[in-house]
């Protein structure tokens, strides 16, 4: 479960960047004071970090310098009304992986936020041997029994999650994340299940019935191939 860390002042956007973030596989932990914020990064991990500049009692600027001076590598998107070049330099500098000036669309700040944890994410093994098939992601060589497979990007992308999730149920909406990351909420209800269709149609020896895609009615997808 990815926790990514909220500093905000207004609860009304708090509120909004909150929900436009949280999935099934993450969460968002909000606070809107300096004091508060130190509390919680202290005593909490987080997979990243937004931090208002402006705020009541200080600013994020500060404890992010702090965080970079106690050798915290988290990565931080700063978030402020100032839009002046200097002002970004100075957050950059500051140790900020990215900086985002209001008014800001929500769609831009998730695929900010997806790209960070992308950054930051533990990099899984890229070719892989499960049961009959070799799978290289990053050679983008995929065969079943020694005969080449040719997939489609998205296909790529939806098998890598759930082999790297193999055993478990991924949720639909978790897929759907994970395949469109910077879209999701733009892509046709049946797109899921029409790649799912695809990629069995290249797997499975009888896709009517699937030995390694399996649905989970209700839930979603697992990977049934044992290591």
């Amino acid at each position: 479960m990815e926790q990514i860390f909220l500093l905000e002042d207004d609860e009304a956007l708090g509120r909004g960047i909150a929900l436009a973030l949280e999935t099934p596989e993450r969460t968002v932990t909000r606070a809107s004071s300096l004091a508060a914020a130190r509390e919680w990064v202290e005593k909490a991990a987080f997979a990243l970090l937004i931090l208002d500049i402006n705020l009541p009692d200080g600013s994020g600027l500060g404890l992010l310098r702090q965080l970079r001076a106690a050798g915290n590598t988290t990565p931080v998107i700063l978030l402020t009304a100032n839009d002046l070049e200097l002002d970004e330099v100075t957050g950059l500098e500051a140790g900020a992986d990215d900086y985002i000036t209001k008014p800001f669309s929500l769609a831009v700040l998730r695929a900010r936020v997806a790209a960070q944890l992308r950054r930051s994410a533990p990099k899984a093994p890229s070719s892989l041997q499960l049961g009959p098939f070799s799978l290289d992601f990053e050679g983008m060589e995929f065969r079943r029994a020694g005969e080449k497979i040719e997939l489609s990007k998205t296909e790529q992308k939806l098998l890598r999650v759930l082999v790297e999730n193999r055993g478990r149920t991924v949720p639909r909406a978790v897929l759907t994340q994970r395949v469109w990351p910077e879209g999701a909420e733009f892509v046709e209800p049946n797109a899921l299940s029409v790649t799912v269709k695809r990629l069995r149609a290249k797997l499975e020896a009888d896709p009517a019935k699937p030995e390694y895609l399996k649905t989970v009615y209700g839930i979603g997808y697992t990977w049934a191939v044992n290591p």
